[in-house]
């Protein structure tokens, strides 16, 4: 039985794509006889990423990373992020029979909306981390057409799925708001750029889910708008099912998991036409995409729940795991 180690500095309880993409695909892959392990911060001692205090990096040593690898002794090892693990478990796999990555996060854009470092520096060592490896794997095509301009190459595609017996729209609605109500789910931090939804005159309601370092910020600035915090399981999908239009405001996601379930849920996704909701939504006529994000929500309640949801239900996680195997095989250079 082949075995497969996926290293992610982002594991539990950590809430965010990575982790849930992580998690389904892990779950899938049982069905296809592939001993799988998971080399996270949940086996060290951490510390909180500064600005992030619900990310907690490991705490280790090259070593330690290195003879966890060796125990295991895996066919494939697939890194899922360029964080500590990440980097040294790059090292260990380049000592053995090499890796596979997968580009979950805008990473140059989320740093340099933080530190006044260049795009440019961010995305050289980007390059330096995914290109060494034997592939890396991309969410969507419009993804793999811009990395492959700036210079990264063996890019594959491995998409995402989404749980449509967990989000449908058929729950009943948890608050008693005022409609058409606008939903937002996602982290509260300033590259999400949640801003432009918050700060949008729209009619009826906003409900926005999620937690993080601005929460508190938004809040205070927004009284108007209902702010749950963060929410998981049915409790989150019945959340979705409230909406009339979600909302999706960020410029930097690489596929955005939360436009699946919304769309699962039954609700039209209003977004900009940027990596990620173009491709999950493209000429479907469950959602629209426009520069004017405004434009774009108002014209998405003209739009048919029926149609969201029948978009939705061409993304499977065992369609994603299969494709990831695939990937992973022909990066190798092997057949499955």
């Amino acid at each position: 039985m082949p075995k497969l180690l996926i290293v992610t500095d982002a594991w539990r309880p950590q809430i965010n794509g990575v982790v849930r993409s992580i998690e389904n695909l892990v779950r899938e892959l049982e069905q296809f006889d592939i001993e799988i392990d998971i080399l996270s911060p949940a086996e060290f001692a951490t510390a909180p990423l500064p600005g992030y205090p619900e990310i907690r990096l490991a705490l280790t040593t090259p070593g330690r990373v290195s003879r966890r690898i060796a125990e295991f002794d895996p066919d494939f090892i697939q890194i899922a992020t360029e964080g500590p693990l990440g980097l040294m478990a790059r090292r260990a796999a380049l000592k053995r029979n090499g890796f596979t990555s997968s580009y979950h996060t805008r990473f140059p854009e989320y740093v340099s909306t933080r530190y006044p470092i260049p795009e440019s520096w961010l995305y050289a060592f980007m390059r330096w981390f995914h290109n060494a490896g034997h592939g890396c794997m991309v969410a969507t095509p419009s993804l793999r057409e811009e990395l492959q301009a700036k210079g990264f190459t063996n890019l594959h595609i491995w998409s995402r799925g989404v749980d449509t017996d967990l989000f449908h729209p058929g729950y009943p609605a948890p608050l008693d708001l005022p409609g058409p109500v606008f939903v937002h789910v996602g982290r509260m931090a300033v590259e999400k750029n949640v801003e432009a939804f918050l700060a949008m005159d729209l009619p009826g309601s906003k409900l926005v889910v999620g937690d993080g370092p601005m929460l508190e910020d938004f809040r205070m600035r927004y009284p108007g708008v209902t702010f749950t915090g963060a929410k998981s399981g049915a409790e989150l999908a019945a959340l979705y099912a409230m909406g009339d239009v979600f909302v999706f405001p960020s410029l930097t996601d690489t596929f955005g998991l939360v436009v699946l379930e919304a769309l699962a849920s039954g609700v039209p996704v209003a977004a900009y036409p940027v990596t990620g909701p173009k491709d999950i939504i493209g000429d479907s006529g469950a959602g629209v995409v426009d520069t004017d994000l405004r434009r774009a929500a108002i014209a998405c309640l003209d739009l048919s729940s029926d149609n969201a949801r029948a978009r939705a239900l061409k993304f499977s996680w065992r369609a994603c795991a299969r494709q990831f195997l695939d990937a992973t095989y022909e990066s190798y250079g092997l057949t499955r």
